[in-house]
């Protein structure tokens, strides 16, 4: 950490700024979570330790709640989830993960104190809370956690406070840490991360937050990592520049962003994007040349799709894909001779669209829709974000699936660019994407020698395989940054 800095950024409160010059793909610094939990409908599917996705898991022989890899992370495990496994046996049932989180961070709290910890910028006792913004919902459900809380922590324990009990409560509501699968595209846990919490958001960042969730199979190799966040650089940094991450997703116009903000992490965004408004006419463009179209007529399309979007969540959530297809159809539709191409609400409508054709293995059609996104895309977000980087690459493999092989291959290639300085080298999504750009640069070597004899082979391939399946969709369109309890 000492190529950082705590500071007090004005109108922010605390802040963390570079004490080096740092370039794009750069890591600042790395941090372990203080403490971390999978959500309660995964506890199931995805390792306690690395929240890694496994088809098989082995099952603690005491508490039968977690579930782990191997030994080697049952064992890595065992430090934090001793108490825990204790206190769900007593209780015969594991609570809510908000509660089974707080419990971590106190059982820590009780074996190292409430102070600074080794690497840490910050203890757990200082973070912000919020609880004195909190409405009245937000009040009546901290008082319900509590309950809950006190019904789960074991007498044998130290004893907290309630004032104290509440302040980590409120830590965990606005300050925990989303932890995504080992691909990268789904959310399955929460963390908490001290060092983390001190970086402040900007809807332009010039860093971004990765999770690995390292490599626990090799415990006595070189290669043998740990779980962690990991902030990347996304462009030089001076020595002075603060740090900054985007909270949110950045495809939203910035009063919405800004609305966003207040409500979930209760601080006014005045970002240089949302002051100016910049890129909040592109995200409402209208079709290019079609000057005539009333506002009137922009409202009615833009409600259309809102009313859409509900549909297809409750759509996708009871997986009737079919369904999805015909109501995304029916929703561009009325959206094409109307909006322009950067237009967010049509490219929210296309992610969607060529997600579950891709899904239905409707690689032709799911192929131009997400050509036409990414278009969007490149207009729209920073260069080097990795939800662009992850877009492309699904785009890409879209149109690898679909025999696009020049289209398919160039798009992996911008993918690679993008992931090599948001997730680095070693990350394995980025391992993943280079085999697939290998691949697809073989293929394109092979077709622009001969296109006849590259399709016959490629034919007689697909032939002798099964049909690759591809991860059937989810209502998250991208991974948050921090885990506000819904």
């Amino acid at each position: 950490m000492e190529t950082v800095e705590v500071f007090n950024s004005e109108g922010k409160g605390r802040g963390l700024k570079a004490t080096k010059e740092f370039w794009a793909g750069d890591v600042i610094f790395a941090e372990r979570a203080y403490a971390a939990v999978v959500f309660d409908s995964l506890t199931h599917l995805v390792c306690h330790t690395c929240f890694k996705r496994h088809e098989k898991l082995h099952r603690c022989g005491q508490c039968k709640f977690a579930h782990y890899c191997d030994r080697t992370c049952q064992k890595d495990a065992w430090l934090n989830h001793k108490s825990e496994c204790s206190a769900i046996k007593k209780r015969g049932a594991a609570p809510n993960e908000n509660i089974r989180l707080a419990a971590r961070i106190l059982w820590r709290i009780e074996r190292e104190g409430g102070g600074l910890t080794e690497g840490c910028l910050v203890s757990i006792d200082s973070l912000q809370n919020h609880v004195e913004h909190f409405g009245e919902e937000e009040k009546k459900e901290l008082r319900m956690d509590l309950e809950s809380f006190l019904e789960f922590w074991p007498p044998e324990s130290k004893q907290f406070g309630m004032q104290y009990i509440s302040h980590i409560l409120g830590v965990i509501n606005c300050n925990g840490f989303t932890l995504s699968d080992q691909r990268g595209l789904q959310a399955v846990g929460v963390g908490i991360f001290p060092n983390l919490c001190l970086v402040n958001h900007d809807c332009w960042p010039n860093c971004t937050v990765i999770f690995n969730n390292g490599n626990h199979e090799a415990v006595r190799s070189l290669f043998h990592t740990q779980m962690r966040i990991e902030l990347r650089v996304l462009s030089k940094i001076s020595i002075g520049e603060e740090l900054t991450v985007s909270y949110i997703d950045f495809l939203n116009v910035s009063e919405d962003r800004k609305q966003q903000l207040k409500k979930q992490y209760y601080f006014d965004c005045t970002c240089e994007h949302c002051q100016k408004g910049i890129k909040d006419d592109l995200m409402l463009a209208l079709k290019e040349g079609n000057e005539k179209t009333s506002k009137e007529m922009m409202k009615e399309v833009i409600q259309f799709s809102k009313e859409t979007m509900k549909k297809v969540d409750t759509a996708r959530s009871d997986g009737v894909y079919h369904e999805v297809v015909k109501l995304c159809r029916e929703c561009l539709t009325r959206q094409e001779p109307v909006l322009g191409e950067t237009n967010i609400y049509l490219l929210r409508i296309l992610s969607i669209l060529s997600e579950v054709l891709s899904y239905l293995q409707l690689f032709d059609e799911a192929s131009g829709y997400s050509k036409q996104m990414v278009d969007g895309y490149l207009k729209l977000y920073h260069p080097k974000n990795a939800q662009l980087g992850m877009a492309l690459m699904r785009t890409g493999v879209t149109h690898w699936h679909a025999g696009l092989i020049e289209a398919g291959h160039g798009m992996l290639c911008k993918a690679y660019a993008i992931l090599l300085v948001t997730h680095g080298p070693t990350h394995p999504i980025t391992k993943d994407l280079e085999a697939m750009r290998i691949q697809s640069e073989m293929e394109l070597r092979m077709f622009q020698q001969n296109e006849f004899m590259y399709y016959k082979m490629r034919e007689a391939a697909l032939k002798n395989q099964k049909i690759q399946i591809m991860p059937e969709p989810t209502n998250e369109v991208s991974v948050g940054l921090f885990q506000k309890k819904q």
